[in-house]
């Protein structure tokens, strides 16, 4: 693992006032990686506090040498992998770098160079970081998987990290509007085909993998997490209807495919080393595979990162009133961890590629506030949550707006955040085949 260093320092602050404030998602320990747009130029960029490093205008003032100079020659472009194939060291010498110029105690003039380089996130477009060539989303929670087997756990639960392939290309940046899908489901005993009435929200922490492995050659759990390069927010939105009803036996396809958002900003494995925390324990029999264990994962193969959902609704916007929190979950309970999805990925010789995108599945937990989804939240749609406006969800509506936020709590550390994750639902396609779509309002069937 990476180990500590000056960029960890809890006491350590900025010039910059916006990366003090201790609700922010970006103080000088963090400095996250991302993509953004601004005077129609597209490159790479560092989060800090309100604003944005551009590492473009950095590296034309020659503020890098070394290492941190060979990452930021490889962030020149307009996505991260080619920083990311680097590994942990060359982004972790350019973090450092960007962290002594903004810190407090920089003479006037490497700061006056730095404040050159910073851009307004609110005058900026965040895009997606990382061009993904395939994404697995895994099954990881759980009280998640018991939720929603009625009780009972699948047969591999417990001996593996269940996952499928999902679809890179339909991976898009907070901010996208998510389509309602059309598509088949069952009514009672109809099948039915029309826009889809049980639309779901997932929330997910993912992991971006920066070190390769060959095709044929496994992961051991030793080197698993040194080829994740950082951290984001994951909605894997869920059309229930449509999945339920195509996921005997192969797993969930269109159900799934119409969606996936991610947060903009890749905290890296560096900025989250403080946050470990020992992963579940097990033992007897629920102990983890041989392959799939390692002192270091038990003693600190989780992190202390605090997970939820805001649903805001049309009305709620028009009226400007705050979001509804839905979810506060603990990604530390987690029965499985990153490392462990890794190896398992790779167990069988698949070759990562630099950029794939794990993703940890809901991330629910045991109390009833930990539900990371509507169809934990409400029962399958037969318990509608209430909001305070007076207006409930059974499952989301057109116009309702989707937002994950997680960020760190260890205590003695400072807060790190991943930004936000936004997704707005609008209508399905109008365009149908004959027949209609039949009732939409009842809910879903266990088909």
């Amino acid at each position: 693992m990476i180990g500590l260093n000056r960029s960890h320092d809890p006491a350590r602050r900025s010039w910059l006032a916006s990366a003090n404030d201790p609700a922010t998602d970006f103080p000088i320990q963090n400095l996250p990686f991302g993509i953004f747009r601004e005077g129609g130029v597209t490159r790479v960029g560092v989060a800090i506090g309100d604003r944005i490093v551009d590492l473009t205008r950095a590296r034309r003032s020659e503020l890098f040498f070394g290492a941190a100079a060979e990452a930021a020659s490889a962030a020149a472009g307009t996505i991260l992998n080619p920083l990311m194939r680097l590994g942990h060291a060359h982004a972790g010498a350019l973090r450092a770098a960007l962290g002594d110029g903004l810190d407090a105690r920089a003479d006037s003039a490497l700061r006056a160079r730095i404040e050159a380089c910073l851009v307004p996130m609110a005058a900026a477009e965040l895009l997606l970081p990382v061009e993904i060539l395939a994404f697995t989303d895994f099954l990881c929670s759980i009280d998640h998987t018991l939720r929603m087997g009625r009780g009972n756990l699948p047969p591999a639960f417990k001996h593996l990290p269940i996952a499928y392939n999902g679809r890179a290309t339909s991976v898009v940046v907070s901010g996208t509007p998510i389509v309602r899908p059309n598509g088949q489901f069952q009514l009672e005993a109809d099948v039915a085909y029309g826009a889809e009435p049980w639309l779901d929200f997932e929330l997910e922490l993912g992991a971006f993998v920066g070190i390769a492995n060959d095709l044929g050659v496994p992961v051991d759990m030793s080197d698993a997490d040194d080829r994740i390069f950082g951290y984001c927010l994951v909605n894997d939105w869920s059309a229930r209807g449509i999945q339920f009803f195509e996921s005997t036996p192969l797993g969930p396809f269109l159900g799934k495919s119409m969606g996936t958002s991610i947060s903009p900003w890749i905290v890296t494995a560096e900025a989250l080393e403080p946050y470990r925390v020992a992963a579940v324990t097990r033992t007897g029999d629920d102990a983890p595979p041989a392959h799939l264990e390692s002192s270091e994962n038990r003693e600190r193969g989780a992190f202390d990162i605090e997970l939820q959902t805001f649903v805001r609704s049309t009305r709620m916007r028009a009226e400007n009133e705050v979001p509804f929190c839905v979810t506060t979950t603990q990604f530390r309970d987690m029965y499985w961890t990153f490392a462990q999805m890794l190896a398992h990925h790779a167990s069988n010789g698949c070759n990562l590629q630099v950029g794939d995108l794990i993703g940890s599945g809901t991330s629910s937990g045991v109390s009833d506030p930990s539900r990371a989804c509507f169809a934990e939240i409400t029962n399958r749609g037969t318990e509608p949550v209430a909001f305070p406006n007076g207006e409930s969800r059974a499952w989301l509506e057109d116009g309702d707006e989707v937002i994950l936020r997680g960020y760190t709590t260890r205590s003695g550390y400072p807060r790190i955040g991943f930004g936000e994750c936004r997704g707005r639902v609008v209508p399905a396609p109008s365009r149908l085949p004959p027949g209609g779509a039949g009732d939409l309002r009842r809910s879903p069937s266990d088909a």
